[in-house]
């Protein structure tokens, strides 16, 4: 019997490419992660911290991204501001460690350059020596940052609509949450994963598998687990059941996490997950708000940044859920990292270049059109010659 072949090197129409996945020569090809780095990284707005992160003049927190070195800084007059940590006399990074309090102003450990908390260049030894210096024009290099619902968002060029455009379709229902009043909750961890970075992201706006691989979710919210997906924000959730789990841990979570008072009924016993384009991701729980990050390092390597944030609740009944929550979310990340390790294993086979998908994999589809549209190589089955991103 004979049938028509596509060549593997073709694209697809739009109704062809919805129902498949993304190629896998994607998710390990060095001059790929390159293209991406340009066209779906630099745009994106990159979550740094909350505003109570860094509460009084002088806090500041950084986060290393892209190789790049990026901070945000209170300053005296309370407001908060994102900069390169790069000092603009010779390079030298500024800040040191992924926060802290560095006073009245920035000073650089090389030369001793002086900034201001707004960035303004205040003060540079032997001056005379350098005729013709615009201090006006020296000052910290800025980044395009962004406040939402307390947390800070930067951005190392322009391009997407704001965090709070992008979160639109869902600013109703956060409200409840009064995500400004979060405190951090410990602090920020890195995971590394020996993973491309959209399998982290895909394996965590995937439905299909929470049923099958993740047992613990499964006693939770039994089949309830619903999915759905907008231009830049996947949304994913679960209610609690009234049936005690057969877990221990997921049994006393059920039994101890207390009313909230500034939540509704129907948000009492919810979990909600929100992706937002590309990399940025909050799990949403009555008794806390996690954030997550997969900051890509290599084509196959990524660390995966987070922290948790609260609302002050000195109930041991909180407590006691929080710890709970804490121990059957550790075990649901075991779980994940085993399945995005056997995923990016089996990329590398010569046996697979992209896979069908469910037309309920509506998170999936909506970014593989999106990761199409900005880098149309990425409709292709097999990697095209070298240097084609050139």
């Amino acid at each position: 019997m004979s049938r028509s072949l596509r060549p593997e090197s073709a694209p697809l129409s739009r109704v062809d490419e919805d129902a498949l996945s993304l190629p896998a020569w994607i998710y390990r090809d060095a001059e790929f992660f390159e293209a991406e780095q340009r066209a779906v990284f630099r745009p994106s707005w990159q979550l740094v911290c909350h505003l109570n992160d860094i509460p009084r003049p002088g806090d500041y927190h950084a986060l290393e991204f892209l190789g790049e070195s990026l901070v945000v800084v209170r300053g005296e007059d309370g407001k908060v501001r994102g900069f390169h940590n790069v000092c603009r006399h010779r390079a030298s990074r500024l800040l040191d460690g992924t926060s802290g309090n560095c006073g009245a102003r920035i000073s650089c450990p090389y030369h001793r350059w002086t900034y201001a908390l707004d960035g303004r260049l205040v003060a540079v030894p032997h001056l005379k020596d350098f005729p013709g210096l615009d201090m006006q024009t020296h000052g910290l290099a800025p980044l395009n940052h962004e406040v939402f619902m307390g947390f800070v968002f930067v951005r190392l060029e322009s391009g997407l609509p704001g965090v709070a455009e992008m979160m639109a379709p869902y600013v109703d229902e956060l409200a409840a949450y009064r995500m400004e009043e979060l405190v951090p909750q410990g602090r920020v961890t890195l995971r590394p994963r020996a993973v491309n970075w959209k399998n982290v992201a895909d394996n965590y706006s995937d439905g299909l598998h929470i049923n099958i691989a993740h047992p613990g979710l499964t006693r939770l919210f039994g089949k309830g687990y619903g999915i759905e997906a907008r231009p830049w924000v996947d949304k994913m959730w679960g209610g609690l059941l009234d049936v005690p789990s057969s877990n221990w841990s997921e049994r006393l979570y059920q039994r101890f996490l207390p009313r909230v008072e500034h939540l509704p009924p129907e948000r009492q016993r919810l979990w909600i997950y929100f992706k937002l384009w590309p990399n940025v991701a909050f799990d949403i729980y009555p008794d806390q708000i996690d954030f997550m990050q997969f900051l890509p390092v290599s084509p196959t390597e990524t660390l995966i940044r987070e922290i948790a944030y609260v609302h002050p609740d000195s109930r041991r009944e909180m407590r006691a859920a929080r710890y709970l929550n804490w121990r059957i979310n550790r075990q649901v990340n075991l779980e994940d990292k085993a399945l995005i390790e056997r995923v990016q294993a089996g990329m590398a086979s010569s046996s697979y270049s992209v896979g069908p998908l469910s037309e309920n994999e509506v998170c999936l589809r909506s970014f593989g059109r999106r990761m199409r549209s900005l880098i149309p190589q990425s409709r292709l089955h097999q990697a095209p010659v070298a240097g084609w991103s050139r």
